[in-house]
């Protein structure tokens, strides 16, 4: 049998039993209808007929007593009216005997009422003989015994009614009293069996559903062996199969994937059991979760299980433990250059360079669930650059004096024997000397350049108006923007604070962003200098309307000797790789923005001065 089957018919039952009690208590109703019936036809007609009787007789009496006081005319005719209606009483009265003793009782007003009548009849006729005038005495005498005993009979037709409703009361009331006991009872025995049957048909639903949340909980902690017996046929019964398949079968699953799970932690571990660069693990409350060996290598940890090793116990320096804080507070990776993100460690022979790099772990709903921190020793380029700087350094100087001799020689000779040389060897004389200033400016941004790389170059701080470092570099290149008919303006926006600078560095950064983009703007062209504050920095921008820088170039711009292909203006390449070695000894950063035929905005920071 079918759950649904099962359901049906218990309401069926229900409905069924509910039934009964309706069928029983219209069934006592109309018994009880019946019995009150039985008063108001059988008993309440013959009443009121005994009661017009009893009140048409008064009158008929109250008519012959007028008649005895000499007013004859109005007697007899009061007689005659009320002898109709009581005459029309006694034929209802006739037709409604229902009750044993009111025949008799009819009967005995019909006979008694004809004497009475004739009695009436007597009295009249004496009138019309004229025998002579009526006395009391007779009245006393004849006619009120017979008016005595026509009422009487009268009050015993209706007491008998009366007495026989009140009979057929007190029967309604015991017809009443058991209808409300025997509807109270089959409703309540309907209603226990209801009960009782509903209770079982819960029971027996009830109790598989029970063994399913059992079984369900005993899966959820991880005990796939659990079976659910099936014992009926229904829908619950072929449920209960169908849960241990699914069980059986996420059993199989639960041992495959731990397999697996074993399987791709060992490859995962063997993975970073490989990589030289360090890697370690923080949770979203900066505890280390995971830590490869290399990075156990260079933070001197040791190969020994600690599970309560925090971001601040292997890292000496708190920047990097705020930053991940920071990433863990935003879930946005850090974007910052590489100059910044290098941390230095000590070791036995020295002093070692990492350059970190943080990265955020999502889970299956893209919320933050950790952070890799990953360390990659750059010690070696540190001193293969180091190198390098001074290798140029050395080089440059030494290259600094054959080149003041040979720009020396150039210029002699174009000064005192180019008026004997031909015009082709004045040419030459001429690029010789333009190539050899080219190669002194050139020596001398490289000297420039190595000597702020290795950090021996004296920046000599101060606060500074930004309004005075625009006001100097406008009056520097008043004359030569008026000759390209270039506009150079500035504009400050606010209160501007000042800020903590060497100013005149500073100005050889403006002066160079400045002239890199008189070389590109064209005639009639717009250089427009502004500032404003942002948080402990303020942004200094220098926009032109230019050609503007193809986005490939604009990532490597800030690099040495790299310039735009088909924009070369005569430069060395290395003005912006200055630039950006003095901003960052200043503490701030450089960029630029731009769009192709739309012009570029170069951007630096500097910090705000005490």
């Amino acid at each position: 049998m079918t759950l649904k089957k099962k359901i049906l018919i218990g309401y069926g039952v229900a409905f069924a039993l509910m039934g009964l009690v309706v069928v029983w208590a219209i069934t006592n109703l109309v018994s009880l209808g019946k019995a009150t019936d039985a008063i108001l036809s059988e008993n309440y007609r013959s009443i009121l007929a005994a009661e017009n009787m009893v009140d048409a007789l008064e009158r008929q009496d109250s008519g012959m007593l007028l008649m005895f006081m000499g007013n004859m005319e109005r007697g007899i005719v009061q007689f005659r009216e009320n002898e109709a209606v009581f005459l029309e009483w006694l034929a209802r009265a006739k037709d409604n005997i229902t009750i044993a003793g009111e025949a008799e009782l009819v009967q005995a007003i019909e006979a008694d009422y004809g004497i009475y009548r004739k009695q009436f009849s007597a009295l009249t006729d004496l009138r019309v003989t004229g025998r002579g005038a009526l006395k009391p005495a007779y009245y006393q005498e004849t006619i009120y015994p017979l008016f005595a005993k026509v009422r009487g009979v009268c009050i015993g037709l209706r007491n008998l009614n009366e007495e026989t409703m009140y009979a057929a009361s007190v029967r309604a009331g015991h017809v009443s009293r058991r209808a409300i006991w025997s509807t109270a009872l089959v409703a309540a025995s309907a209603l226990i069996v209801a009960l009782i049957f509903s209770l079982l048909l819960a029971e027996r639903i009830v109790r598989p559903i029970r063994r399913f949340m059992e079984a369900a909980r005993k899966i959820s902690s991880g005990d796939y062996t659990v079976q659910i017996p099936v014992e009926t046929g229904d829908e619950l019964g072929r449920l209960a199969g169908e849960f241990n398949q699914m069980a059986l079968q996420l059993g199989r699953y639960h041992e495959m994937n731990i397999d697996q799970i074993i399987s791709e932690k060992n490859k995962g571990e063997a993975i970073l059991s490989s990589i030289e660069d360090g890697l370690v693990v923080f949770d979203t409350t900066l505890k280390v979760t995971g830590i490869n060996p290399a990075a156990r290598r260079l933070l001197d940890l040791g190969f020994t299980e600690n599970a309560t090793l925090q971001c601040a116990d292997i890292l000496p320096d708190f920047q990097v433990c705020d930053l991940i804080r920071k990433t863990v507070e935003t879930w946005v990776q850090p974007n910052m250059p590489d100059e910044q993100r290098i941390i230095v460690l000590p070791e036995a022979a020295g002093v070692r360079h990492y350059l970190f790099s943080v990265t955020t772990i999502r889970g299956r709903d893209r919320d933050l669930s950790g952070i890799v921190l990953l360390l990659r020793d750059v010690t070696r380029l540190k001193e293969v650059e180091r190198l390098k700087s001074e290798f140029v350094m050395a080089a440059s100087h030494e290259l600094r004096t054959p080149l003041t001799s040979l720009g020396m020689s150039v210029d002699l000779l174009l000064e005192h024997a180019a008026q004997g040389l031909a015009e082709k060897d004045k040419d030459l004389l001429r690029a010789a000397h333009e190539e050899v200033h080219r190669m002194k400016a050139l020596v001398n941004d490289l000297l420039d350049l190595s000597k702020i790389e290795a950090g021996r170059i004296d920046l000599e701080f101060e606060s500074v108006a930004v309004s005075t470092l625009f006001e100097h570099v406008e009056a520097v290149f008043k004359s030569q923007t008026d000759m390209k008919e270039v506009l150079l303006t500035s504009e400050l926006t606010g209160d501007l604070p000042k800020v903590r600078a060497d100013a005149n560095k500073i100005t050889w950064v403006l002066t160079n962003l400045i002239s890199n983009a008189l070389r590109y703007v064209s005639k009639g062209g717009h250089i427009g200098l502004s500032a404003h504050r942002i948080g402990p920095h303020v942004h200094l921008f220098v926009q032109d309307d230019g050609p503007g820088i193809p986005p490939e170039y604009q990532s490597k711009i800030f690099q040495k000797f790299v310039q735009v292909k088909g924009q070369e203006a005569g430069g060395t390449g290395l003005g912006l790789a200055i630039c950006k070695e003095i901003v960052r000894a200043h503490g701030g950063a450089i960029w630029v923005e731009s769009s192709v035929g739309q012009g570029s905005t170069f951007t630096f920071t500097l910090p705000v001065a005490p």
